[in-house]
């Protein structure tokens, strides 16, 4: 029944969509002619005339997910877009898949620095905790966006900036409170504008949750400060944000088998028999669990950012970056072959053990960007570098049986240098301009990009041959030069715009393509980097109360790297190059504000995404080998869509929203064994803002989560073997908590 509801909400709401807004300027005061605030992204930010699939997120979406969640559950809603998590409440180790395609082929980026990791191109949330209380505009490009700094965007881009200095003294202080423990603490105070010149800004918060998943508790604090200073042509901005995370390690999920037997909260991570431990398992078994089996990490994002005005038609955009980072995670592994542990010298074959793996790494460069502003032409000519460094290695902290003395040194090491560089220009020229709003444009779009990546050393992965037991070598030299155009055109007529574009991206491959391919390719050969042609078509009407669009595109790739349902032990999805695939599919988006307190709003997406005359490379697999025809790509459903009611009246309001994900399969072979149900689940925003005399507003709220009590996955991962002449399948899952609930009170003054 509460399949149909979802079923039935979505069809009958395919008249509304998330609505696309411009982002809102506002002017300081009468002597002022420019929004109070210094982040003016002109390189990675589409415009309604831009040939691109795009969203902007309201303002009120961006709060409503600021009181403890991570910034994927805002994202959700988008066309295309879906969230996954891992301690089952969207706090903690979560992600987002964009028209099927994985987190590290969606670009990110704070003030047009990237916040992806060079290394492996992967987004990690919870090392910048809290990051969405600090963001003022956030921006969904689909499919191969605008030119951008960092890796090629595949899947599309997710452009943020930071939020707006204020010109007045004040703040804000939020707790919030909620199911499984979970809690937030933050503070902010800005300084306003001081000798009209200058402005100060801090926030920092606490985030805590014992997660719905066993052990599935996050601790994360966070900071951010700016100082800002404010010149008739000149501004700059200083800024640092991060914090420090501390997870508990839940990557490696449950099986079907293991939540029928020990419900779905369970998982194995920590967990070592033993014969008299303090939990039983339902057969009986003795178990205890190692209570720091967590992943720790620090990361300080700092920027300096400068826009200056040379007069009304140039302008310059400069933006100096570093981010340091370290961290670590600590495992329990029980009755371990120590032969894999080439720094322990030992007769004992097998024992117990505690090891970590560490990371410590620096990111540094700059963007520079000129805009060239007429009536009828926008042109932008930039570029961008970037320098990255990381050594990657592991240390033993107990052996059952050996003494301290025993594990010195490392049983595996190794370093990475990446250098990253572009330059770009676009252009925007509006070619016709008639009567009644007519302007047609055509749009351009060129970007060169050099990658050169380095990565030598051991690796953690054992080889076992005929002469012993060696550590997998690193020896990775790759220079890669990429050359990605974007040609598109628009037309607007008054409330109706339309477009067509069509671009080409290239992207390298991940530190895990390289360093865990012996795990699944057919040989040792390396990776190949992947292609992209992305065809766009569509069409916009947006009125004071209802908007609607559609778009169809076409998406056709070379050597695309697709998932093969494995992932390393670091949670890592192990890829594999297919010759020819395709994405195509129609988004429909529409959103009706039926009257001044009711807004209706949805989304959808009809898709296929198809490997074309797929050939199992798979080691382990059964049909290693043979072409298994046009086989579905890996995690990408053909239907998915959002719902999402937005009631307000007085200081009263209600939002309801409903998602709807189709069937995913974790392989390319479309194994019913090895798939992710489809799933619809609600959730119930309620809030009432109060004003005070003195100027001052509370919100006190609570967001219903999973209103339904769905049972679901959000995500998962799997892989066939052969064990004595019969297949086996190994699927693994991310359950998601049941109904629960997180509220929230904030005072802005």
């Amino acid at each position: 029944m509460k399949r149909i509801f979802c079923f039935l909400a979505l069809l009958g709401s395919l008249s509304a969509g998330v609505q696309a807004t411009e982002p809102d300027y506002q002017l300081l005061d009468t002597t002022r002619v420019y929004e109070m605030d210094v982040v003016e992204v002109i390189t990675t930010n589409a415009k309604r005339t831009t040939p691109v699939a795009h969203e902007n997120l309201t303002r009120e979406a961006i709060v409503r997910s600021s009181y403890g969640t991570d910034i994927p559950t805002a994202l959700a809603l988008t066309p295309s877009m879906i969230a996954t998590n891992e301690t089952g409440i969207g706090i903690g180790a979560t992600s987002i898949r964009l028209r099927g395609t994985d987190a590290t082929r969606i670009n990110v980026t704070v003030n047009g620095v990237s916040l992806n990791n060079p290394d492996s191109h992967s987004v990690y949330w919870y090392d910048t905790p809290d990051l969405i209380s600090s963001v003022g505009t956030m921006q969904v490009q689909r499919g191969a966006g605008v030119s951008t700094n960092g890796s090629g965007a595949f899947g599309g881009a997710v452009s943020m900036t930071t939020d707006a200095l204020k010109p007045n003294f004040g703040g804000s202080a939020s707790l919030s409170y909620g199911s499984y423990n979970t809690n937030k603490q933050a503070l902010q105070l800005s300084s306003g504008l001081i000798a009209d010149h200058w402005v100060v800004d801090a926030r920092v918060t606490h985030i805590g949750s014992d997660g719905y998943i066993e052990r599935g508790s996050t601790d994360l604090k966070s900071y951010m400060a700016q100082v800002g200073y404010y010149g008739d042509k000149t501004k700059i901005k200083l800024l640092s944000y991060g914090g420090m995370a501390k997870t508990y390690l839940t990557y490696n999920g449950v099986s079907r088998e293991e939540m029928a037997l020990y419900g779905r909260r369970y998982h194995t991570s920590g967990q070592y028999e033993t014969t008299a431990g303090p939990h039983i398992l339902a057969d009986g078994t003795h178990v205890a669990y190692y209570d720091d089996e967590t992943d720790n990490y620090l990361q300080i994002n700092n920027q300096l950012v400068l826009n200056h005005r040379f007069d009304n038609r140039w302008q310059l955009n400069a933006t100096l970056f570093y981010t340091y980072g370290y961290g670590y995670y600590n495992q329990y592994k029980d009755d371990a072959w120590l032969a894999s542990y080439t720094n322990l010298k030992t007769d004992v074959e097998q024992s117990d053990l505690i090891r970590s793996k560490l990371m410590y790494n620096h990111l540094g460069g700059a963007n520079v960007a000129a805009n060239y502003t007429t009536r009828n032409l926008d042109l932008t000519l930039g570029g961008s570098y970037s320098y990255y460094t990381c050594p990657h290695w592991g240390e033993l902290k107990w052996v059952d049986g050996l003494d301290s003395s025993s594990l010195a040194g490392r049983w595996y090491d190794n370093d990475v240098v990446k250098h990253d560089g572009n330059i770009f220009a676009r252009a925007d020229w509006c070619v016709l301009r008639g009567w009644e709003d007519n302007e047609l444009h055509l749009f351009g779009d060129l970007q060169y990009r050099y990658v050169h990546y380095k990565a030598w050393g051991v690796n953690d992965n054992a080889i076992w041959g005929d002469e012993g037991v060696t550590m997998q070598p690193i020896d990775v030299d790759k220079e890669y030069n990429f050359f990605n155009p974007r040609l598109g055109i628009s037309y607007i007529h008054h409330r109706h715009n339309v477009f067509a574009s069509a671009a080409m991206a290239h992207r390298e491959p991940t530190r895990s393509d390289f360093t865990d391919r012996h795990m699944f390719a057919a040989d040792d050969s390396y990776p190949e980097p992947e292609r992209l042609i992305d065809f766009e078509v569509g069409y916009n009407y947006i009125a004071p109360r209802l908007s609607l669009g559609i778009n169809l595109y076409y998406m056709l790739y070379h050597n695309q790297l697709v998932a093969t349902g494995m992932v390393n032990d670091g949670d890592d999805a192990l890829n594999v190059n297919v010759d020819r695939s395709y994405r195509r599919g129609v988004e429909l988006m529409a959103s009706w504000r039926a009257t001044k307190w009711l807004t209706l709003s949805a989304n959808a997406t009809l898709s296929q995404n198809k490997i074309k005359d797929y050939v199992d490379e798979l080691r382990d697999s059964p049909t290693y080998g043979e072409n298994l025809g046009d086989m579905t790509i890996s995690y990408s459903p053909s239907v998915m869509g959002s719902f999402t009611a937005d009631f307000h009246v007085k200081g009263f309001g209600a939002v309801w929203t409903t998602q709807y994900v189709g069937k995913q399969y974790f392989t390319n072979n479309e194994i019913e064994a090895l798939s992710l149900d489809a799933y619809c689940v609600t959730n119930l925003d309620l809030g009432y803002n109060l004003t005070t005399k003195q100027g001052s507003t509370v919100r006190f709220g609570v967001t219903i989560y999973n209103l339904f009590s769905t049972l679901y996955e959000s995500n998962g991962y799997g892989y066939s073997y052969m064990w004595d002449g019969e297949r086996y399948d190994e699927a693994y899952y991310f359950p998601q908590a049941p109904i629960h609930c997180l509220a929230n009170v904030t005072v802005n003054f």
